[in-house]
């Protein structure tokens, strides 16, 4: 039987995954990020992802009594616009800076002119505003503020272009990342010159791309200390975070889309024709016609947390969930703005009366949450093709939660045996080309 590994790259948690060919989680790892954060600096060193890398996947090997030889490939779900500088040796001059750094919040001017490009949205499938939380803005902070780095810049690799070339040897990276840079042409597949001349960036600086699911080259030498597995190991280009999830949702087996309510609350579907809209994310899917739309909100689970800890201390979530159960619909009038944590106190809460208690709280979180991921799904799929949902994120292990999303979206949920999907999509897109037979 072969096993095949997938590494999710969370901003929180590297996860590895390891699963059979018929797509039963084997053996699972977590190891938190040790990224350091402070003021506006968002910084994971070089030596803290390796050992983050290590660490799960020798969990994961342990938890499923295999042995280095055991893994017959493996591939990556990434975060998205977390990247490292190096120089022409392929030496780091940064660490990994990660998407949430906002040290480049007053290099709005820069990104403004990028957006600003004539037909921006068509090129990039980008329908959203960009901020300080994209590579481009923090290029352009570096170009201002660290010139001795930045002359010494030969390449600029995504985490996963990281990765992969760390256990290859190949500059190559996979679109769906590429994608969400604002520097891609999407309809030609490639790095879009007026982006990179908008930017002051050059083209050679960037990895070769390819679409999800291209062998990126066999785990040379150097890399199996690294990763505790066996040299010449295949591994794939993988695909953002989001996409991941999708594909082991299962959402390329049908009119489906997959949402994951965490941190983001986020919603996928696949589709095709290439149609890029206002307020969806369009990125190149797993052949020439098909692509990934992405639709996402800061209205995610946070506030469940915030909520709980902040007045709601002497309860679990799960046993205010059961509370919650017994309050109606509405919340006899109780209403959660959305984003309502980022309030002073309960401002973000509307109509409160005495009466409310903690379960009235919870649940109006439940149901603001909810109503965003109907605009989210309706964004993606306005005439209701897409029959079914398939729950991820640590929203999907909430049952009253599904319910209340599953009424409000009239579609058909879908909760998955297995809560790691990005593990399990990453695996499976080992199995896109040279493992058609298995079904992961």
């Amino acid at each position: 039987m072969s096993f095949f590994l997938g590494i999710d790259l969370g901003t929180s948690y590297f996860k590895a995954g390891i699963y059979d060919e018929a797509g039963n989680l084997r053996g699972l790892g977590r190891v938190a990020v040790p990224k350091v954060v402070t003021d506006d600096r968002c910084e994971l060193p070089v030596r803290g992802f390796w050992e983050a890398i290590e660490g799960c996947i020798a969990a994961a090997m342990s938890d499923a009594r295999l042995s280095a030889g055991d893994i017959a490939a493996l591939s990556y779900s990434s975060q998205a616009n977390s990247f490292i500088l190096m120089d022409s040796y392929g030496i780091p001059l940064t660490p990994l800076i990660l998407w949430p750094d906002s040290r480049a919040k007053d290099e709005c001017e820069a990104v403004k002119a990028l957006c600003n490009l004539p037909g921006f949205m068509e090129k990039t499938g980008l329908g959203i505003d960009l901020n300080e939380e994209f590579m481009v803005a923090k290029l352009a902070w570096f170009q201002k503020n660290e010139p001795e780095i930045w002359e010494q810049t030969a390449y600029i690799m995504t985490i996963s272009d990281y990765l992969v070339y760390s256990l290859t040897g190949s500059r190559v990276g996979d679109f769906s990342t590429a994608a969400m840079t604002g520097l891609m042409d999407i309809p030609g597949l490639w790095w879009w010159a007026d982006a990179m001349e908008a930017m002051g960036l050059k083209e050679d600086m960037f990895s070769r791309l390819l679409r999800t699911g291209s062998p990126a080259g066999p785990l040379k030498p150097s890399a199996a200390p690294l990763t505790g597995l066996k040299e010449g190991t295949p591994v794939y280009l993988g695909s953002l975070d989001h996409f991941a999830v999708a594909i082991g949702a299962g959402i390329l087996q049908g009119p489906r889309i997959s949402e994951s309510t965490g941190t983001v609350l986020a919603a996928v579907g696949y589709k095709q024709g290439y149609s890029p809209r206002q307020g969806v994310i369009t990125s190149p899917g797993l052949d020439f016609d098909h692509y990934f739309q992405l639709a996402f909100s800061g209205n995610g689970a946070t506030a469940v947390e915030w909520y709980q800890k902040n007045y709601a201390p002497d309860k679990t979530i799960l046993q205010l969930e059961e509370e919650a159960r017994q309050v109606p619909a509405g919340c006899d009038g109780l209403k959660a703005k959305p984003r309502s944590d980022s309030y002073k106190g309960l401002e973000g809460f509307e109509n409160i009366r005495p009466e409310h208690t903690p379960a009235h709280f919870l649940r109006a979180i439940f149901e603001s949450t909810a109503a965003t991921l109907k605009e989210l799904v309706d964004k993606l799929d306005p005439d209701h093709i897409a029959t079914e949902v398939i729950p991820s994120g640590g929203g999907a292990r909430n049952t009253l939660w599904l319910e209340i999303k599953a009424d409000l979206l009239q579609r058909n949920y879908l909760p998955q045996a297995s809560g790691e999907l990005a593990t399990k999509g990453a695996a499976a897109i080992c199995t896109l080309n040279e493992h058609k037979n298995t079904q992961i």
